[in-house]
């Protein structure tokens, strides 16, 4: 395996660090042209369109099946698109359909699930406790039921932590007896509560809540890792041991990834930990991972499994670019800014590069070192024009591509983000309307228009693609990215004023040797499970 020298134009960041004060991450007075009235009008139109159809197909139920004119209850029919959409509702002042999600969910009772299945701690969490909460700020904090019936969720999840000693969760429990499923976890999973749980300790004054989920961090980003910062993407929560030596941005980390540095700016902690951790993850992928494609420049991150570098990307990962735009404004470090800009133009060519205008799921890329799954003579071909083949075709209505867009825009003012919004509507517009509902689906293939719509309409389609495109063409004050944080699902919470410094200046430095285990005797998770696409851990394609 080739060692990989990190390009010159970026060895600023490895050299020295600095204790500099925090900037703001929106550019000072940045307002939108006139012509984003009416793209915003039409980001509305589609949400009520897509709303009409869920609320005639499937009201109450967790998802829309668009195609077939049915419904899904993946998510424990609590009605999950009702909850995840009242944000948005709100930001887009929708009263009438609020007041109709406030009573619906008002009356769901959350101690038991509508079905069979287990619950999960991270969908439950970043969809219903994350959306109720928003929805508490964002109407005025003026409707404490949202309050109690986040808190009726988050106390009966406190069961996965089913031994007093016990610091990472279990991923899954069972409502019916507050039985957790022994299992491994991964650490997207196990490290995304604290944003949403410490704003249920900030409501209710339960100190319990922030304590578990924040514990949990604690103990993920003290194990020592194969670099500083970036943890395997497989850890026993029965002994505190990662499972795999597996790296990536994408699914099964990345919101580990993408919370570090967002749960010290919503708390102000003092704590260093989160923002230097932070700060050492974003270090070691640029030592590590950073990757520039033989064909157009583009800059990747690509993954890691036990040191083979694998040359692969996926729309999940794609959030990086705006997570690095945000954390490298507030750490002062325009090195970090530049290099999330240039992650966010990579991941937009996927989109550029496409039939429908949308991107794939997966995709792979060639480098001057690194490994790939040998493309086909039709993927060569497109790789000789795009820098890049598509591996796993989908568009399951993922939003991270257009999440970054947004943030490059609001930190930039370049208006070519701008065009490029635009230009995601107008694809949606086109290709992805169901004709047997009038809702809006996924697809088969972004390539190929031809092999169909993917029967499902998406909860976080209403909580995250729809309202980053909506604030994008906004007034940039509304819902600033100096006074507002987003969790990973698009849910927008209140912050407090910005301190004027976030981390040391230091990335947090290596703990320990790494060990990692096999796990023959626990069940291991599936990655963003989706009724459509299961990701199973490890690397995309097999490698």
């Amino acid at each position: 395996m080739v060692k990989f020298s990190p390009p010159s134009r970026w060895i600023v960041i490895l050299c020295s660090f600095s204790y500099s004060l925090a900037g703001p991450v929106q550019i000072p007075n940045l307002k939108v042209p006139a012509s984003a009235a009416a793209n915003q009008q039409a980001v509305k139109d589609i949400f009520l369109q897509s709303y009409s159809a869920y609320s005639e197909f499937a009201f109450g139920h967790d998802s829309l099946l668009p195609v077939s004119k049915g419904f899904v209850d993946d998510r424990n029919g609590w009605g999950a698109t009702i909850a995840d959409a009242m944000g948005t509702m709100l930001l887009m002042d929708l009263t009438d359909l609020f007041e109709q999600a406030l009573d619906f969910v008002s009356k769901v009772d959350f101690s038991q699930s509508n079905t069979p299945s287990s619950v999960s701690l991270f969908e439950t969490s970043i969809r219903y406790v994350g959306g109720m909460i928003s929805a508490y700020e964002l109407s005025g904090k003026q409707h404490q039921i949202l309050v109690q019936q986040a808190q009726q969720l988050v106390d009966k999840m406190v069961f996965a932590w089913a031994d007093p000693n016990q610091t990472i969760p279990f991923g899954e429990i069972f409502f019916a007896n507050n039985s957790p499923i022994v299992a491994v976890n991964n650490v997207a999973e196990a490290g995304t509560l604290d944003v949403e749980w410490s704003r249920v300790t900030l409501y209710t004054g339960n100190q319990l809540y922030t304590n578990l989920s924040e514990g949990s961090v604690r103990t993920i980003a003290n194990l020592p890792s194969p670099f500083p910062g970036l943890p395997p993407q497989l850890v026993d929560p029965t002994d505190d041991m990662f499972v795999d030596a597996f790296l990536t941005w994408g699914g099964g980390t990345d919101s580990y990834l993408e919370y570090l540095i967002k749960y010290a700016r919503i708390t102000n902690t003092d704590d260093n930990l989160f923002a230097d951790t932070w700060h050492a993850a974003v270090d070691s992928s640029i030592k590590e991972l950073l990757r520039t494609s033989t064909i157009g420049d583009h800059t990747y991150l690509a993954d890691w499994n036990a040191g083979e570098i694998l040359l692969e990307g996926s729309h999940l990962a794609c959030f990086h670019g705006g997570n690095w735009i945000l954390g490298g404004k507030l750490l002062n470090n325009q090195t970090i800014v530049d290099i999330g800009l240039e992650l966010v133009e990579a991941c937009w060519n996927t989109y550029a590069s496409t039939e429908t205008g949308i991107g794939p799921e997966t995709f792979s890329f060639m480098a001057p070192d690194g490994d790939f799954t040998q493309p086909d003579a039709q993927q060569l071909a497109f790789n000789s024009e795009h820098g890049f083949w598509i591996t796993t075709s989908d568009y399951i209505q993922r939003p991270e591509v257009l999440e970054s867009n947004f943030y490059a825009w609001r930190a930039t003012g370049d208006t070519k983000y701008l065009d490029r919004a635009a230009s995601a509507v107008e694809s949606f517009r086109k290709f992805l309307v169901a004709n047997e509902t009038n809702g809006f689906a996924g697809l088969n293939d972004v390539n190929d228009f031809t092999a169909g719509l993917e029967d499902d309409t998406e909860s976080f389609w209403f909580a995250e693609v729809l309202k980053y495109l909506f604030l994008t063409f906004d007034d940039p004050e509304n819902i600033s990215l100096d006074n507002f944080v987003f969790n990973t699902e698009g849910q927008v919470f209140e912050a407090p004023p910005a301190k004027a410094v976030y981390g040391s200046g230091t990335p947090i430095a290596a703990s320990g040797q790494f060990h990692t285990k096999t796990s023959d005797a626990l069940p291991l998770p599936v990655i963003s499970p989706d009724p459509l696409v299961t990701i199973k851990p490890g690397p995309m394609n097999g490698q």
